[in-house]
């Protein structure tokens, strides 16, 4: 018989932790050998694993932090994303640092199991609603970075004129950016732009 896959989940919660050893020990081909908090323990734990189960948004080193981390310390290392955040940019940052498979926490436990022994086989794992999500991320143009930190401030509601004065240039230059964003976006106006960015994870509004 063959040895089993070594599994480290790598989540804040206990609770889920304790819920997902619960299924996945109940399969004779998985074990999992160590459960970490946080992105920091995954790093400084004395296993290593065959597949690591990673959430996105982690105290000390979030999941995408973890994944490069991982990945620099073992560019063999596969990592399956199991989370609940859904937008476009979530899934395009973690599979652009290294993720092999991307999952929701509201999947089944079939699915679950069948993403891991499949990318333990060297195999990707995206279901069709999350490869149609990135296929439309990667179909549209990108932002730049220096509209990305327009879009930033004019989420924190700031004018033209604001936006000018904290980046050093000229009202014109962010009308310029401005209508780049429109564009890019397909909005009419920044309240749409801010509500669309939002909505893809181009940008986080400020905690309040």
């Amino acid at each position: 018989m063959n040895a089993p896959i070594r599994l480290i989940l790598a989540d804040d919660h206990p609770s889920l932790r304790a819920g997902l050893v619960a299924i996945l020990e109940r399969q004779p081909d998985l074990k999992v050998v160590a459960e970490c908090g946080s992105g920091r323990e995954v790093m400084k734990s004395p296993e290593t694993a065959d597949v690591y189960i990673v959430d996105l948004r982690m105290p000390d080193g979030d999941g995408v932090q973890t994944i490069k981390a991982l990945l620099a310390r073992d560019a063999s290392a596969k990592v399956l994303v199991l989370t609940t955040y859904l937008s476009e940019e979530d899934v395009f940052q973690a599979l652009e640092a290294g993720a092999r498979g991307y999952l929701l926490k509201d999947t089944t436990k079939e699915e679950l199991v069948d993403a891991i022994r499949r990318i333990h086989q060297g195999e990707r794992y995206l279901p069709q609603a999350i490869a149609a999500r990135l296929a439309d991320r990667m179909i549209r143009p990108r932002l730049t970075p220096r509209e990305l930190d327009v879009l930033r401030l004019v989420c924190r509601g700031r004018s033209n004129k604001e936006i000018a004065s904290a980046m050093f240039v000229s009202e014109e230059t962010v009308k310029t950016h401005m209508r780049s964003l429109f564009t890019k976006l397909n909005v009419h106006d920044r309240a749409e732009a801010v509500s669309v960015s939002i909505q893809r994870g181009l940008i986080r509004p400020d905690p309040p």
